[in-house]
């Protein structure tokens, strides 16, 4: 039933157009979700070398499990799961797609108390029409970090990614959750992040963007229960003609809850990035203290950077602030380093790290953070 009412509201849906507040900067013009029909299995790269209590691949033939941790559900995401699009719908044109059309997804349930010393970690190869879905369950006082990957086979790679991840997060719990796109520059990817905090449970959240032709990805965090804290953190770069877009939503339910987003960009040659957050603070989320923040550094006089920052505040006792910024590199800052003797392109790879450092700092995997600013230097033009 749920399939058939998200495929007819997929259908009666047309595809967002800059009309649309939310669309304004994001123009899918000549996107056509159906053209990507056929999707291949094929082997991708890993961006982690790390050691993991569970494993999975995911292609167009299915999942591979190749490893679980015992006592854990880390298992194909059943189609009667109780909690199953409880946050994520078909409300949205690309939601009903994916609720209409996934065929593999994977459920991470962590009971009780039970506190994993590893990470989790999940491979998607996207090709064609790729659609995942992921259901994590952090049971209360539960403990555990999961890594999802999506990644192309080829970087000429033609896909429309669509991802759709559900995040419950129990009372006393904490739950580190990873998200990587590293997507060939011929995908559009879409991507739906919705997590629900309870009491005194504890989420830190990782989004990196590196690949990808345009598209959209939101991030939601409901802070459910007192005492409930988020962070996320965001690093991305784009070149070329890339166009990233995050829509990022911090919700604040519960008094005495805390939630701190930072984001920061780097984007050379003709690549936009269009950033919109708001925070929204209920009438009884009394004591809330909420932060966001979105800084954008441009390599090229002829990148954009368009970032939204808002707030929505219906209570008395809060502590809400946000910045945004957007700037070039720094010429005292290079003039610097090119006096002390670095080429200019080193001097530049220089400033690139330092204005990203703060963030990275924030990423508590080791691993992660190392694949992140790898990913990063990666993009910084060699010497």
């Amino acid at each position: 039933m749920a399939r058939a009412e998200a495929a007819a509201v997929y259908a009666s849906l047309p595809i967002p157009d800059t009309t649309e507040e939310h669309w304004r900067f994001t123009d899918l013009a000549g996107f056509d979700p159906e053209s990507f029909a056929g999707a291949a299995s094929a082997e991708i790269e890993t961006m982690l070398d790390l050691d993991v209590a569970g494993y999975a691949t995911v292609t167009a033939d299915g999942i591979e499990i190749t490893k679980a941790p015992e006592g854990v559900r880390f298992e194909p995401l059943p189609e009667d799961f109780d909690r199953l699009y409880s946050l994520v719908g078909w409300t949205e044109k690309f939601a009903a797609h994916n609720a209409a059309m996934w065929k593999h997804g994977l459920l991470v349930v962590v009971p009780k108390g039970v506190v994993l010393e590893q990470p989790l970690y999940v491979r998607v190869a996207v090709t064609g029409q790729t659609f995942w879905r992921l259901v994590v369950v952090a049971e209360e006082g539960s403990n555990a970090s999961i890594i999802e990957e999506y990644a192309s086979p080829a970087a000429d790679t033609e896909a429309y990614s669509n991802a759709v991840s559900e995040l419950f997060v129990e009372q006393g719990a904490k739950l580190e959750y990873v998200s990587l796109q590293n997507l060939s520059k011929e995908s559009w990817h879409f991507a739906s992040h919705h997590a629900r905090v309870e009491r005194d449970a504890e989420l830190d959240w990782v989004a990196g963007g590196f690949g990808s032709k345009k598209g959209k990805v939101r991030i939601q965090n409901d802070l459910n229960g007192p005492g409930a804290t988020s962070r996320v953190t965001g690093a991305y770069f784009a070149d070329g003609d890339q166009h990233i877009d995050y829509d990022t939503f911090q919700e604040h339910i519960a008094p005495n809850c805390e939630s701190d987003f930072a984001f920061k960009g780097a984007l050379r040659d003709h690549a936009t990035a269009v950033w919109r957050g708001m925070i929204r603070v209920e009438p009884d989320a009394q004591k809330t203290n909420a932060y966001q923040e979105c800084r954008n550094l441009m390599l090229s006089p002829t990148a954009h950077a368009v970032p939204i920052p808002g707030l929505e505040i219906m209570a008395n006792d809060v502590r809400c602030t946000h910045g945004a910024t957007v700037s070039r590199v720094d010429r005292e800052q290079l003039f610097y380093l090119m006096a002390r003797g670095l080429p200019r392109a080193e001097a530049e790879r220089m400033v690139v790290r330092g204005f990203f450092q703060d963030v990275l700092d924030r990423i508590e995997l080791e691993p992660v953070r190392d694949a992140v600013t790898a990913a990063l230097e990666a993009r910084i033009p060699q010497v």
